[in-house]
């Protein structure tokens, strides 16, 4: 979902915006086989398989597991497990990196539609005198471009993102993080340009924080996650490393292909960008709520869907609205969500035009497998996962 070669050639890792950037489940009685494939469903055994072929091609292609949830379009729901993913009973956790954005965004547009934000204020109406650096003017920079990426704010995670096991067990502030980004010259004057950076969201983050003055944690949880009645989505708390629920193993490298398990770490330096918790199947339930105009205003919709170009070499049609991407499907029409990467798992994940909803989640990031210099191999890595996504939402 995000452009993966630019840092990838320059400092052999891709930086953490192609992390955060973007339901596996058993029968309850039943464990799951380290290179089998369980299914829950109450589709016919041919959308069984394909989706079993599927996943199983990114197996075979070198993710440890794969997980993955599809609602149809008539309510018919498949979950599935392959890999290895351990013993899982329904609805197993998984972080879910940049889909935090979705979440956030949501906030943000119903405190719009509360009168508290105005989409078209500078942030320093908000956050006074916090956004601010050599060409960089909070008072020039409006809500609605942090939400789309037009805003030219430098990215925070080139140096944040340098060693994933260096951080796993580090406790880093949005503060911090933002004062790392600020150090930094502007990319471009807000509004000229469109580019994907993390640190727009971290300060989108801190507008929620300041406006309600309550933690983002708790708005998430009282404007999304309890109306939609979520029983395994939220932002983890400061200093929370561990998963709340049953989930699979999550696999990062030093050196690509020689695995070890990262699963339990600090997601402090995602935050508001990028460190939310989810299941593939919930994750499919919040955005078929989303797009079905269940958590904001149909005018609201309207403005998270009015979207700039946002090309990349996975989707180079894509757009970018507030929170919230499009891309065209191979079998026609547009798909509408986001996609995120963490260190230890990636999620690709949209609802189609009739209304199917497919989230995969992998157990590893494509630049713990190959090497993240081989620029080819790198894309073809990430842009398999993208294909199984695309053949999921397009089957009929």
């Amino acid at each position: 979902m995000n452009d993966t070669t630019t840092t990838a050639a320059s400092t052999g890792r891709p930086p953490l915006r192609v992390w955060i950037a973007l339901a596996a489940v058993l029968a309850l009685a039943v464990a799951a086989l380290s290179a089998g494939a369980w299914f829950r469903t109450s589709a016919g055994s041919s959308a069984e398989s394909a989706l079993e072929e599927r996943l199983q091609s990114l197996v075979d292609a070198g993710y440890p597991g794969v997980l993955a949830s599809v609602t149809r379009a008539d309510g018919e729901r498949i979950d599935a497990t392959i890999g290895e993913v351990g013993e899982l009973p329904a609805e197993p956790e998984v972080r879910i990196g940049s889909n935090t954005k979705m979440f956030v965004a949501t906030v943000v547009l119903q405190l719009a539609e509360e009168g508290l934000v105005e989409l078209d204020e500078p942030i320093d109406a908000y956050l006074p005198g916090i956004v601010t650096g050599e060409g960089i003017d909070g008072t020039a920079i409006t809500v609605r471009q942090l939400l789309q990426q037009t805003s030219g704010l430098p990215e925070y995670s080139n140096e944040v993102a340098a060693d994933a096991f260096g951080v796993q067990n580090v406790y880093i502030s949005a503060r911090d993080m933002l004062d790392i980004a600020l150090s930094e010259p502007a990319v471009f004057a807000p509004g000229t340009e469109w580019r994907y950076t993390n640190t727009n969201y971290i300060v989108l983050g801190l507008l929620v924080e300041r406006v309600t003055q309550r933690a983002l944690w708790e708005q998430i949880e009282d404007r999304i996650v309890t109306p939609l009645k979520l029983q395994h989505t939220y932002l983890p708390g400061p200093g929370e490393r561990e998963l709340r629920g049953p989930h699979p193993p999550a696999f990062h490298a030093d050196e690509p292909g020689r695995l070890r398990e990262i699963t339990d770490m600090d997601p402090s330096f995602g935050w508001s960008a990028g460190a939310m918790i989810s299941t593939p199947g919930e994750l499919n339930e919040f955005m078929r709520a989303l797009l079905a105009g269940e958590l904001l205003s149909e005018e609201s919709m309207a403005q998270m869907q009015d979207a700039v170009a946002a090309p990349d070499d996975l989707w180079p049609d894509a757009m970018y609205g507030l929170g919230l991407q499009s891309f065209p499907l191979s079998c026609g029409g547009i798909a509408w969500g986001h996609g995120g990467d963490i260190p230890g798992t990636q999620t690709r994940n949209a609802v189609a035009p009739d209304g199917t909803t497919a989230t995969i989640a992998v157990t590893a990031l494509p630049w713990a497998l190959v090497d993240a210099a081989d620029e080819e191999l790198l894309l073809e890595q990430y842009r398999i996962v993208v294909d199984a996504l695309d053949e999921t939402l397009c089957a009929r």
